[in-house]
């Protein structure tokens, strides 16, 4: 295969790219920043999205679509989220091309067709939302509304990497609107829940779940709780974020509703995201040298079944069993591949579907079928053992049950040894560039030692864990009295 071989230790930014270019996830396109998501990235995002989209509805959540162009009147009446999204944001400023008059070929903007208000492409959606919402809400009886758009969105991004960081990207952005204070923040809860159950059960990721600081909450919100996980390069990735917005949107559309009592009140708001950024999460931490490592949760194809022959009549024997076994298999909800292919040899296809991430892998020649017996490869492990053909069904989805297990505890335990507690600013920047990971430190509040702390190391706050406990300390930067600890990392 045609697959460069470099190291994690090598080159982890090389590694990364060359495996999502390779495994055929994803590749660049023609448009600058933007990427093409390839049919087998698309299967995997596509099944992170049907089991996000269960969830939600299990919470009462209703998806909905909401235009992708946002007037710039609207864009600007919540202040902070404008100045926040205002350098990222792509606009339209003309409907119409004409050809050029001077050759008669190339087309060039027709000056006349000058749009009467400017519009900006979404980098997110509450202020088209909330106008929106304005129509939807009059008295108390109309409230939560409790709404999720899966869609696209365009954030101007200088650098980009594939899936981490580009221009446009997929995601979900939940919307909703309630009575009280109360019930918007049990809302915020509840969604950055449901990320981190999806995060650890299905992506096997453990998470940290915690509240931003201001300086890196999301642009208009009150509180930004968020989920961060850690790759294996030892830098932090935030996975998923839940805004509590309280009044500001609903005051700056003017959405307010008559209560029991007659009277007028503002309405309390969430917005709550994840994106095809979880496709860089997934890769970065489970994979391994040899290529993708995909926990069976979200494995496209779970079993792959290669047969190994000699001519036809041998191909027409083996298929025959290894139908029957992709039968059974299926009949259990595993989904399931015959790799009868006649074009590639049995080592290219063992190389192919390890470089793919597919968990568990059968390999099936004539001597096995003689013994009723097949060899079972997990890709996690890269352990083989030879099982019995009867025992198939059984054995394969116990196995598959261990290896998503096994893939959790080994990004557990690897984030657990890499998580440093630290009390002295010698400390901080010793474990930050030699030990790498989350760096447990206290901070004294202030935004300005946050951002000195940034400017010198690039380490971020990540977030104020919500099991961090009362600890009197001093600041490892300023040594400024500190009653609790917060997570630094490097990240993405």
């Amino acid at each position: 295969m045609a697959f460069e071989k470099v190291t994690r230790s090598e080159d982890y930014s090389k590694w990364y790219n060359n495996l999502v270019v390779n495994a055929d996830l994803a590749e660049h396109s023609a448009v600058r920043g933007c990427m093409v998501i390839k049919p087998y990235g698309y299967a995997i995002w596509e099944k992170m999205q049907q089991e996000l989209d269960r969830m939600f509805k299990a919470t009462g959540h209703s998806n909905a679509y909401f235009p992708l162009f946002v007037p710039k009147s609207l864009f600007e009446a919540e202040e902070k989220n404008a100045e926040g999204f205002a350098k990222e944001c792509a606009v339209v400023t003309h409907y119409r091309l004409k050809t050029n008059p001077e050759d008669g070929t190339k087309l060039i903007v027709d000056p006349e067709a000058r749009l009467e208000e400017e519009l900006v492409v979404r980098p997110t959606s509450e202020a088209i939302i909330w106008n929106t919402y304005k129509g939807w809400i009059q008295s108390y009886r109309d409230l939560p509304i409790l709404v999720n758009q899966w869609a696209n969105v365009v954030r101007w991004e200088m650098r980009t990497r594939l899936f981490l960081r580009t221009a446009e990207f997929l995601w979900q952005e939940g919307h909703t609107a309630h009575a009280t204070k109360a019930e918007a923040l049990e809302e915020t809860t509840q969604m950055l829940d449901v990320y981190a159950d999806f995060a650890e059960n299905f992506m096997a990721i453990p998470v940290v779940k915690g509240v931003k600081t201001e300086n890196e909450r999301f642009a208009g919100a009150d509180d930004t709780y968020c989920i961060e996980g850690l790759m294996q390069d030892g830098k932090a990735l935030q996975m998923g974020t839940s805004h509590f917005l309280g009044q500001n949107f609903a005051k700056a559309f003017d959405v307010r509703y008559t209560t029991k009592e007659g009277k007028q009140e503002f309405v309390w708001a969430t917005s709550w995201g994840v994106s095809t950024r979880l496709m860089g999460a997934l890769i970065m931490t489970h994979s391994d040298d040899e290529g993708l490592v995909l926990p069976p949760n979200l494995a496209p194809i779970q079993v792959v079944i290669v047969p190994i022959y000699k001519g036809q009549d041998q191909l027409d024997e083996i298929s025959e069993k290894a139908l029957g076994i992709q039968k059974e298999l299926e009949k259990r909800g595993i989904s399931v591949k015959f790799d009868n292919r006649d074009t590639h040899k049995p080592g290219f296809k063992f190389a192919e579907w390890e470089l793919k991430g597919v968990p568990v892998r059968i390999a099936m020649g004539p001597r096995d079928l003689k013994n009723g017996t097949v060899e079972v490869a997990r890709r996690d492990t890269k352990e083989k053992e030879v099982l019995q053909i009867d025992d198939l069904p059984t054995k394969v989805e116990h196995l598959l049950e261990a290896i998503q297990n096994n893939l959790f505890v080994k990004a557990e335990t690897y984030r657990d040894n890499h998580i440093t507690a630290v009390n002295t600013w010698d400390e901080f920047k010793d474990a930050l560039e030699n030990k790498t990971g989350f760096i447990s430190a206290h901070w004294d509040g202030s935004g300005e030692t946050e951002e000195k702390i940034k400017q010198e190391t690039k380490a971020t706050i990540r977030c104020i864990p919500f099991s961090a406990v009362e600890e009197e300390g001093k600041c490892v930067y300023t040594g400024n009295p500190s009653n609790k600890r917060v997570l630094f990392a490097k990240a993405y």
